[in-house]
């Protein structure tokens, strides 16, 4: 769509008197619906929230080449009975307008239709099921959003939506609807929103009433300014489009930087630790305790089968190491630490239908987890109270350190899983070599024994 049509509509939309310069007038029909399924229609009016989500894993989904790898083995070994499985949610107005059947030809299909779009967020009128994508559209050309008093606009009609409102806990069905997954053999792959709904995150707590924490408060902040970038447009609570978590681009992708930015302060704070160092005779006792103080759900969270967290533990004697547990060399996976007795890993694990560890989804008979969970209960006499913070004993045998170090790693999809799909042709290893580590800068702590005994931080 011409940007000068998208930019009168806008304007008029707001009530502005829009200038012949400006290319169009105030009587301009609404945009179709072909126009709206393009967010780069949205563009001219919405140039922050575009540029936000236009670098955003949501954006990235259909161009993702992990996902594109993964589908692409899944489709050819289940003989195309994965279907539009993986599809549905990495680009669902692809799937939804008759564009793929299986996400095979996404590199044809066209760009507006690719990824999770703005379209696709704010036609959402209804939720039928809490997985798998069960979002129903509406066909009123409609487009709904968290603002209570929408201006009139040409260039489509608004809405009030309460599922669009991150002050209510309907946002978070919205949003977990479609980061719940059960695969069709009915494994419980994805969890988040389930996760989030057991937490205290979830509800109103009468003795703290901020206690609500929607995924869009925490994914989605806030901030105040117009919501259209025109003359006149009112100050609203707007949110920011970029939506980070743990995952980031592996190819050139627009704000980039920024995302991974993004990321990193997103986790910086979310989970404690707490290092104490000890001598019992002739060994070192080490305790670690990681504790899930603002996550609302799991960590790590959403596909936990290919996530990778950590703990490295090092102690040292005069400089040299004596003790390591969880220390990997670059391009290395923690997989292959199965001799380190001591290692901590956070992951689910899935199982074929024999209990063989397998790597793909659609393999997966059963899990299990080994993950921190969120809070429960904002109650300190309720026993389930401390259940987010997790104790790890370490013995350094024969020595007595003087230096401790630690942390918790992650990594978004495990180097042994992107291995898996290099060695079956269907990712580049180019892609794979991609993909970082981060370290959870709460949980970066060094114990020396000048600093004396005791844990960290005091």
């Amino acid at each position: 769509m011409p940007l000068a049509r998208s930019l009168a509509a806008a304007l008029g939309a707001l009530g502005v008197v829009v200038a012949a310069g400006c290319g169009g007038q105030t009587g301009a029909p609404p945009l179709s619906r072909d126009e709206l399924l393009d967010p780069e229609s949205c563009k001219a009016c919405h140039p922050a929230q575009y540029s936000q989500w236009s670098g955003s894993m949501h954006a990235y989904a259909a161009e993702d080449p992990v996902f594109r790898a993964m589908n692409q083995r899944g489709q050819r070994e289940t003989k195309g009975a994965l279907g539009s499985f993986c599809v549905n949610c990495h680009a669902p107005m692809a799937v939804r307008s008759g564009a793929t059947t299986d996400g095979l030809n996404l590199a044809e299909v066209p760009r507006k239709l690719r990824g999770v779009t703005c379209f696709f967020c704010h036609s959402v009128e209804s939720i039928t099921a809490d997985h798998n994508n069960p979002l129903q559209l509406a066909a009123d050309g409609v487009l709904r959003a968290g603002i209570g008093d929408p201006r009139a606009t040409l260039a489509h009609p608004s809405a009030y939506s309460a599922l669009h409102d991150r002050q209510g806990s309907a946002s978070s069905a919205l949003c977990g609807s479609c980061h719940d997954i059960v695969t069709p053999a009915g494994v419980a792959l994805e969890r988040t929103y389930r996760e989030w709904r057991d937490s205290v995150y979830s509800h109103d707590d009468p003795r703290r009433p901020t206690q609500l924490q929607t995924c869009g408060r925490c994914h989605m902040t806030g901030s105040t300014g117009p919501a259209a970038a025109v003359e006149g447009a009112p100050a609203r609570t707007i949110h920011d489009h970029s939506m980070p978590g743990v995952d980031l681009a592996l190819t050139d992708f627009p704000n980039r930087g920024q995302q991974q930015l993004l990321v990193g302060k997103q986790l910086l704070g979310s989970i404690a630790a707490r290092l104490c160092v000890s001598y019992d005779l002739a060994d070192t006792a080490v305790s670690l305790t990681l504790d899930n103080v603002s996550v609302g759900h799991n960590f790590p969270s959403g596909s936990s089968q290919d996530r990778r967290a950590w703990v490295e533990l090092v102690g040292y004697q005069g400089g040299q190491v004596v003790y390591s547990s969880g220390v990997v060399k670059d391009g290395q996976s923690i997989t292959e630490l199965a001799a380190d007795p001591a290692l901590w890993l956070l992951r689910d694990t899935i199982t074929d239908a024999d209990g063989k560890p397998v790597h793909m989804f659609w393999e997966a008979a059963k899990y299990a987890e080994n993950l921190l969970t969120p809070a429960v209960t904002s109650d300190p006499s309720d026993p389930a109270y401390y259940s987010h913070a997790v104790t790890r004993p370490y013995t350094i045998a024969g020595v007595h350190v003087d230096r401790v170090t630690a942390r918790l790693r992650l990594i978004p999809i495990g180097l042994d899983v992107l291995a898996d799909l290099v060695a079956s042709g269907d990712l580049d290893p180019q892609v794979a070599s991609q993909v970082a580590v981060v370290d959870l800068g709460a949980t970066v702590l060094e114990w020396t024994l000048p600093g004396g005994f005791g844990c960290l931080p005091q």
